[in-house]
């Protein structure tokens, strides 16, 4: 259940921030086209659009976190396995299990510094002033150049996408003790096109 959930959340949101970003860069762009454009300039130029770079940065920011997490469950990282192919299988095994909780460890200790480094880049401010605590002298934290958003919540991806991978790993790794596979990912397959009707077409472009 918590897998399924998991797994819905990372796909929906790297599908919503790539639209979104699209929509954004699509709109500045043609905002930039109209502030040339005679007796509609004056109209395009009261529009203020500054912040639209920003948002864009701070988007794929957030999908390149999340995308690494989904990267490590479906097996779209590139790695040099050449090495670690020639192996015999027990020694494969091990080395293979070596980089996953390495990878676990180090995702681990990037959430943990993210999250230290957000907490105490305003999330604390924040908490406090949520729930009617006196605030005392922790700092507020500062915003963004152009949005005016407080950074934390800008720098949040980094702990919650890493803690998101981390356990990514961790998953892998419980799934290759057990089972001795990697997820392996197949740039062939397309979803909603079954894969007896893709042979159909290939046969077909063929012929």
């Amino acid at each position: 259940m918590i897998n399924r959930f998991l797994n819905h959340l990372e796909e929906w949101l790297i599908a919503f921030l790539m639209a979104a970003a699209t929509l954004v860069i699509f709109a500045a762009v043609v905002h930039r086209y109209l502030a040339g454009v005679p007796y509609i300039q004056d109209w395009a130029l009261r529009m203020d659009v500054s912040w639209a770079q920003e948002l864009c940065i701070i988007m794929f920011v957030w999908m390149c976190k999340f995308g690494a997490a989904y990267g490590v469950r479906t097996g779209i990282h590139v790695g040099v396995d050449v090495v670690v192919n020639r192996l015999s299988p027990a020694w494969r095994s091990k080395v293979v299990l070596f980089g996953l909780v390495a990878g676990a460890v180090f995702t681990a200790s990037i959430a943990y510094l993210g999250g230290h480094f957000v907490w105490e880049n305003g999330a604390h401010h924040a908490f406090l002033q949520l729930f009617g605590m006196p605030i005392g002298d922790v700092p507020e934290g500062p915003t963004t150049p152009d949005l005016e958003w407080p950074t934390w919540m800008v720098y949040s991806a980094v702990p919650l996408g890493s803690s998101l991978m981390c356990y990514r790993f961790v998953q892998v790794c419980v799934a290759f003790w057990r089972t001795g596979e990697l997820p392996v990912h197949d740039h062939a397959y397309v979803e909603g096109v079954d894969s007896a009707q893709a042979d159909h077409t290939l046969i077909e472009k063929k012929a």
